[in-house]
């Protein structure tokens, strides 16, 4: 009897230590996210050289406002990942919101900066896989 309670402590320590590790992970990956997003941000702000022109494109902004879209969300990014590196519970629901927006925000600028974009979008779907694959029981 007491084997198979030191085997079910061990097993709930393993899915604890899971639970941490991908929720480091998103917090590491999301923080990366942000950095990435708010730099980005500011180049468009700044006017940079490094943005396409389009022309013709349903979802054209400014570049400025598309600057202070990414600025923004690259802001909080930071700060919701903060939140997932003291393990506050508002922050695993809150990172997953936040990749969401900033997945559609890079979305609607791929013709701005395609691989870029493309990469970010990468990156946050690894946000949403490690904040959401975490079963209920283990937090």
């Amino acid at each position: 009897m007491a084997t198979s309670t030191t085997s079910q402590h061990g097993m709930g320590g393993a899915r604890e230590a899971a639970a941490g590790g991908l929720t480091i992970f998103a917090a590491v990956m999301l923080f990366i996210v942000g950095t990435m997003g708010f730099f980005r941000g500011l180049m468009a702000v700044l006017e940079d050289k490094v943005f396409l022109s389009t022309p013709e494109y349903t979802f054209q902004f400014d570049l400025t406002t598309w600057g202070w879209i990414h600025l923004l969300l690259g802001i909080v990014a930071v700060v919701v990942s903060f939140g997932l590196f003291v393990a506050m519970k508002w922050a695993r629901v809150l990172g997953v919101v936040v990749a969401v927006l900033v997945m559609i925000g890079n979305f609607l600028s791929i013709p701005y900066y395609p691989f870029w974009s493309l990469t970010l979008i990468a990156m946050n779907a690894l946000v949403i896989w490690g904040l959401c694959v975490v079963k209920r029981d283990t937090l």
